[in-house]
């Protein structure tokens, strides 16, 4: 009775460390937690398989909209770039128009 608790404990903590990055995807509320998790199911008995999913479990989720992001930062730079422009041509024009008088 003793040996058959000992070895069910040994395989819960063996399931455990096995499907730890499934467990710590889920955990991160990472969107692609099914892929991870059937990724380390299939490929985590190899240690360089299990690394890998360790690895992409722990990274941070990606854009939902991607492409969204790429355009909302490239205008925020455009605007950048616009207002300091505008700001140095208007303090041209001030610093011009007090020479001339």
């Amino acid at each position: 009775m003793n040996e058959m608790m000992i070895q069910g404990v040994a395989t819960v903590a063996a399931l455990g460390l096995y499907f730890l990055p499934s467990i710590i995807a889920d955990r991160r509320k990472r969107y692609d937690m099914l892929t991870i998790a059937l990724f380390n199911a299939c490929m985590g008995w190899t240690v360089f398989g299990w690394l890998v999913a360790l690895y992409w479990a722990w990274q941070p989720n990606p854009p939902v909209n991607l492409e969204g992001e790429v355009v909302r930062s490239r205008r925020t730079l455009s605007m950048r770039t616009f207002t300091k422009g505008l700001g140095e041509r208007v303090r041209w024009r001030e610093s011009r128009d007090r020479s001339t008088k």
